[in-house]
């Protein structure tokens, strides 16, 4: 008997064996690991975040096996630029840092469309704060609000860098409050940046609430005031902006991603999981101990919440191009 080789692949399928792409799709994540590409060099804010929930994620999600890729480079370009790039299999996610992800399109090109990503879990914002040395006679925001009008241009505040959400919180600050610019010192890190301001050679300081905590314990700087919608349980004592008159919320967010076009089934497992991680009450505790401020939200609350941020920032790079400041 000849058999055609249509007829014989009709058998095969009739018999389920062509069914092998589909059982393999069906064990995700069993088969091999899953592969989360942190955009920046080990040891940061966003390396610490991802190395903290991710094994409590993986508690939740039977078979998974998460590893950690540590691919910096053009301060989180390129790892963006992988992980929009990789197959949509679930195999590879990426943490997140915004604004930069959703600024870095606005400033030049990349290869990526941040809105295109599937949103799977937020898990830190890191409200922003102005800071000032121990004993500046700057005690409020209209402090520097009144010394920024009267001595235009005279008053140096340091950042992490042109573009940082530091930078663009001072931006937007003189932005609310139509505040002729300030003189912008931009650092390589939080380490020279905190040594300039303790040292009294800016009179402001912008940064992370998180990344204040030592210095503010140690009463070597004050805090103006946090960017924040209520007041972190870290620094409960810091008064917000809006408290003070100054509706403008500011800091950095820090979660994970996939790439683009992601099936619902995959998002819908994997957002589980991370909605049950960070309610639980025991990863809950540690983040507080190590001052990690956990601000959860899954899937489309994340990407709605990043969405409008992006489109304020729009407007702000229309209004105020921080590449020009």
């Amino acid at each position: 008997m000849t058999i055609t080789r249509r007829a014989a692949l009709g058998a095969i399928a009739a018999t389920g064996a062509l069914a092998l792409p589909r059982a393999a799709q069906a064990a995700w994540p069993a088969d091999r690991p899953i592969e989360v590409i942190v955009p920046y060099p080990p040891g940061g804010g966003v390396d610490t975040m991802a190395r903290m929930v991710l094994p409590v994620v993986q508690a939740r999600l039977p078979g998974a096996r998460f590893v950690v890729v540590n691919r910096a480079g053009a301060g989180g370009q390129l790892g963006w630029e992988a992980a929009f790039a990789a197959a949509p299999d679930g195999y590879t996610l990426a943490a997140t840092s915004v604004p930069a992800m959703i600024t870095y399109p606005m400033e030049r090109t990349v290869r990526y469309r941040p809105m295109e990503f599937s949103f799977i879990a937020n898990v830190v914002d890191d409200p922003g704060g102005l800071f000032v040395a121990a004993n500046s006679p700057l005690r409020s925001l209209a402090d520097l609000v009144a010394a920024a009008k009267a001595r235009p241009g005279q008053i140096s505040y340091g950042t992490t860098g042109i573009g940082s959400d530091d930078h663009l919180l001072v931006l937007g600050f003189e932005d609310k409050m139509s505040l002729p610019p300030m003189t912008h010192v931009p650092f390589n890190g939080m380490a020279p940046l905190s040594t300039a301001l303790v040292g009294e050679h800016l009179q402001v300081g912008a940064f992370n609430m998180s990344e204040s905590l030592a210095l503010l314990q140690s009463g070597r700087i004050r805090s103006l005031g946090q960017a924040a919608a209520t007041r972190w349980s870290g620094t409960p004592e810091v008064p917000t902006f809006k408290e003070q008159g100054v509706d403008l919320i500011s800091g950095a967010t820090r979660g994970i991603v996939g790439p683009p076009n992601m099936p619902a089934e995959m998002r819908a497992t994997l957002e589980g999981a991370f909605r049950a991680a960070l309610s639980d009450p025991d990863f809950v505790r540690e983040a507080q101990r190590l001052g990690l401020p956990l601000a959860p939200r899954i899937g489309a609350d994340f990407r709605n919440d990043i969405a409008t941020l992006e489109v304020e920032l729009r407007g702000l790079w229309q209004r105020k191009p921080w590449k020009e400041s």
